[in-house]
């Protein structure tokens, strides 16, 4: 059983529909990377696979159950997300950040544990920031606070990590930090789903792509299959060629000189 899918949504904002009949399933075990376009859909479906948004019609299903059916901590022990732009309270430390993680495992006759010390104390640990504990979120530079974050992510202790354009902002190396993390959590057994703009990197960290346009699915499977100048070209309008990284072997996008891509149509 697919512990994560959603089945014939329609997702939209108040009267701007942005998906009809919309279908995906998360392979267990993934590391999920939703592509496409600005304004196609992908941080949408992210936000209605969390439970976040509700869709106007369909399911999202969470471990054989419609998520809709979850009280909210009951969802956050199963799922955490790390949203596009979290802001952290004014002044709020690091370790008390990364501690409200914890939040969805308490209760109200079980208040903070050596447990909740030990979990937070390997969520700082696994993402190098253990020596900015005392510091103040809001005193850190753009990859610490995205550190941080994926923390607090980590402290709920869940199987399943959604995180929405996680390296937006950073640059190349704190990118790389970023990513390499994703992968390791991967590795270690967590089901990861990502939106991610760089095809490049999402070719090399994805062991599963989902290829979004116009709020609708036009490829999914692994990298090497979805990621071809055929696809490029016609999700992005973006003449291209495709070739093996140097380093892993995974699909590299070459865009079109600007001669060649000015005598190309878009999406011809």
């Amino acid at each position: 059983m697919t512990r994560l899918a959603g089945t014939d949504l329609t997702l939209a904002y108040d009267r701007r529909v942005v998906a009809t009949g919309l279908g995906v399933r998360i392979p267990d075990g993934s590391f999920t990377v939703i592509i496409g376009p600005n304004a196609c859909g992908k941080s949408t479906l992210l936000r209605a696979l969390s439970g976040l948004l509700a869709p106007r019609a369909g399911a999202v299903v969470l471990d054989g159950a419609a998520i809709s059916s979850y009280r909210a901590k009951e969802v956050a022990r199963r799922l955490g997300l790390l949203p596009q732009t979290a802001v952290a309270p004014e002044g709020i430390s690091v370790a008390d950040l990364v501690a409200r993680g914890r939040y969805p495992h308490q209760k109200l006759l079980r208040q903070w544990t050596p447990e909740d010390e030990q979990q937070v104390a390997a969520a700082l640990d696994a993402t190098g920031v253990t020596d900015l504990a005392d510091r103040a979120v809001d005193e850190l530079s753009g990859g610490q606070r995205q550190r941080v974050w994926m923390a607090m992510a980590l402290a709920q202790q869940t199987d399943i990590l959604l995180l929405d354009e996680p390296t937006t902002y950073l640059d190349i190396a704190h990118q790389m930090d970023v990513l390499d993390l994703c992968a390791d959590l991967n590795d270690a057994g967590r089901t990861l789903v990502a939106v991610l703009h760089d095809l490049n990197q999402a070719a090399r960290y994805a062991t599963h792509l989902i290829a979004m346009k116009d709020g609708a699915i036009v490829a999914e499977g692994e990298p090497g299959a979805v990621v071809t100048a055929e696809l490029v070209r016609s999700v992005y309008g973006l003449a291209c060629e495709v070739i093996p990284d140097p380093q892993t072997g995974t699909p590299l996008v070459v865009p079109a000189g600007r001669t060649a891509r000015r005598a190309t149509p878009a999406g011809g």
